[in-house]
């Protein structure tokens, strides 16, 4: 099953809003990546980072090029679900029943960021388990449909409360969001500053396509011809649990609608081997990331796969490497600790930038990881 002309035009414009989100956002392409492939999967998002690293923003001009309407919320312990949900309809209250007015708040979304996530109360996150597995929202005696099609959560580190693990379970794609200043300093400045003139001038761009135009993408996943990939799809889900990597019932089965939404944005409805690559984001446990990603692109580089964005060369990213090493290697006499520390997650970073957008180039891989050798040398001084 080949996209139809209509679907085709749809695909090209996610392409264009992709574009139009890696010249506005410094370093955020495979975040990028991943809004895109969780609409049109219809899945959750789950990004983990410090504050300042530009999820609100991100979101939000996604949601506009979408034309989606959307809902933002900074999530505290002292947070009132009347704050998310909406308040008390007190004419429906006064008259015996009870209701809440929902317009312009969660459950009439399309698009939702909650930042800080799992700081919300037990009220909050267990309403939210209904509407995110279900998008029914249980409003009074009243069960409403909602139009919810992708939540994405932000918080600084994952829970370890037991109880949170069934609701951080519904968040399939998990990504870790760093800081970019220490390796694209002048882009996030000039970026940065030509996002704060356009807040002074015009309205924002007109939205790139259409909440229903994405609804009927969405609607032919279970279309995507999955046979010719299902028993890389095996071995690779077996591997990872022989591994004792983490992974629900739940996550396993859903992580076929995510390689169906991968073919489809490859224009194609036959899965294929590269189409894999958002199992990347499919760990669990934070210890995780590292050994699925490499489990994960390992095998799809025999295919050439992996999600392609704008973005630097391998060349610039040796070259950015050598220098974040040079910075604290040469110096005369010890680097400070906390500066071999920095240069080691800029490196990392590096790193994952490469294995991301250039599953294939072992050689830069290669020559990246030399770079963090040579600064881990200096921690033993």
């Amino acid at each position: 099953m080949k996209p139809t002309a209509s679907q085709l035009k749809t695909i090209h414009s996610l392409q264009a809003i992709q574009r139009d989100l890696n010249a506005r956002f410094v370093g955020r392409e495979e975040a990028v990546t991943l809004l895109v492939l969780a609409v049109v999967a219809r899945e959750h998002v789950l990004l983990i980072g410090p504050p300042g690293t530009a999820k609100t923003d991100l979101i939000q001009r996604f949601a506009d090029l979408i034309n989606a309407s959307r809902f933002s919320y900074l999530l505290t312990r002292f947070t009132e679900p009347s704050e998310i949900f909406g308040p008390l309809d007190f004419e429906q209250f006064q008259a015996g029943t009870y209701r809440i007015k929902t317009q312009d708040m969660l459950p009439s979304a399309e698009v939702v960021f909650l930042d800080e996530v799992f700081q919300g109360s037990s009220a909050i996150l267990n309403t939210l388990l209904t509407l995110i597995n279900e998008r029914r929202f249980h409003n009074g005696a009243q069960l409403a449909d909602a139009p919810l099609i992708s939540l994405f959560g932000a918080s600084s580190e994952l829970p370890e409360d037991p109880a949170l693990r069934a609701f951080s379970d519904r968040f399939l794609l998990r990504l870790q969001v760093r800081p970019v200043g220490s390796v694209r300093l002048t882009e996030l400045l000039d970026r940065g500053w030509k996002q704060e003139r356009e807040r002074q001038g015009a309205g924002s761009s007109p939205p790139a396509l259409q909440i229903k135009d994405l609804a009927e993408l969405s609607d032919i996943l279970a279309d995507v011809d999955l046979e010719p990939v299902r028993p890389e799809l095996s071995d690779l889900i077996g591997e990872l649990l022989a591994q004792g990597i983490t992974l629900s019932d739940r996550r396993i089965v859903r992580a076929q609608r995510l390689v169906a939404a991968a073919a489809l944005l490859r224009e194609d409805g036959v899965a294929s081997q590269r189409d894999l690559w958002p199992l990347a984001h499919l760990w669990t446990e934070q210890s995780d990331a590292a050994p699925v990603r490499d489990a994960v692109y390992e095998r799809i580089s025999a295919d050439s796969g992996g999600p392609q964005a704008d973005g630097r060369s391998p060349d610039d990213l040796e070259a950015l490497a050598k220098y974040t090493a040079d910075q604290v290697a040469d110096k005369p006499g010890v680097a400070a600790r906390a500066s071999v520390i920095t240069a080691l997650k800029t490196l990392g970073e590096l790193l994952t930038q490469a294995r991301t957008r250039y599953p294939t180039a072992g050689s830069t891989h290669i020559f990246i990881r030399k770079q963090q050798d040579r600064v881990s040398l200096l921690l033993e001084k």
